[in-house]
């Protein structure tokens, strides 16, 4: 059965995408174990725990293989002590399915991890496309002082696998600010995948 072609408009501001056929938000409270500072985390969220940190607007025509899902996030920019506000982060499913970001606004990173560890790190800014392969966990990060706005496209049959992260103790890497504007330290709470975790992690491919 064939799909009608579309248009789409995204405010570069605000990351809202016109004929979006779903939106979600994840509020400060939501995000309880991402952050080193737990106990920052406990005060934010008394104080402003119901603000949103970051929010989706995305199309999926049809979720089969071969097409696609696109849309738009905006994250506000903000820390836990000193790290960053982000994304939960995941990787696909299925793994070897990719996926592009490309930056319409504000300043921030892509955060990579592949199954076994190593990390990568690539900077987003205006008109700037990222892409991230398949096998590689990723978290966005907003480094600046504005909001961060990207758009996004990946293949429909992807899937989301967040509890990667979770089981890990979180990536193994954070992101702390600096004089600089940002630093990359090592997750002390991070666990080391074993090899059959790895090899499950390869075994998803199709």
């Amino acid at each position: 059965m064939l799909v009608e072609p579309t248009a789409h408009e995204i405010n570069p501001e605000t990351g809202a995408m016109s004929g979006a056929s779903g939106h979600y938000e994840k509020k400060l409270r939501d995000l309880e174990g991402l952050y080193a500072d737990a106990a920052a985390f406990e005060t934010h969220v008394i104080e402003q725990g119901d603000s949103v940190v970051y929010q989706v607007d995305e199309m999926r025509p049809a979720q089969v293989a071969g097409d696609l899902i696109f849309g738009t996030t905006w994250m506000r920019p903000g820390r836990i002590g000193e790290e960053f506000f982000m994304t939960r982060g995941h990787i696909h499913a299925r793994g070897n399915r990719p996926e592009t970001y490309y930056g319409e606004s504000g300043a921030g990173l892509m955060l990579m991890e592949n199954p076994e560890g190593e990390t990568r790190i690539v900077e987003i800014t205006p008109q700037v496309m990222v892409y991230v392969p398949p096998l590689w966990i990723h978290r966005s990060v907003n480094t600046g002082a504005v909001p961060l706005v990207m758009s996004f496209c990946y293949p429909s049959d992807s899937g989301q696998n967040y509890d990667i992260i979770a089981r890990s103790g979180g990536m193994a890497t954070r992101i702390f600010a600096n004089a600089d504007g940002w630093k990359a330290i090592p997750n002390t709470s991070y666990r080391k995948r074993t090899k059959d975790e790895v090899a499950a992690v390869y075994a998803t491919c199709d």
